[in-house]
């Protein structure tokens, strides 16, 4: 049996464009950090301003 047979073509395609939240950094945010479980949106960041990676269970 084809997984094929009951899915249909996307049409169309989405480009998100992140840029950095740090004031005044017109850079590409491309690390997206979400607090609260991931339930929140997620802050985009460039690789200069993102904030420091928190574990989860540290």
């Amino acid at each position: 049996m084809s997984d094929e047979a009951g899915s249909s073509a996307r049409k169309e395609s989405v480009h998100h464009e992140h840029w950095c939240e740090h004031p005044g950094c017109k850079k590409w945010g491309s690390f997206g950090f979400a607090a609260g479980a991931g339930k929140a949106e997620p802050r985009w960041f460039c690789m200069e301003h993102r904030p420091e990676w928190q574990p989860k269970h540290a």
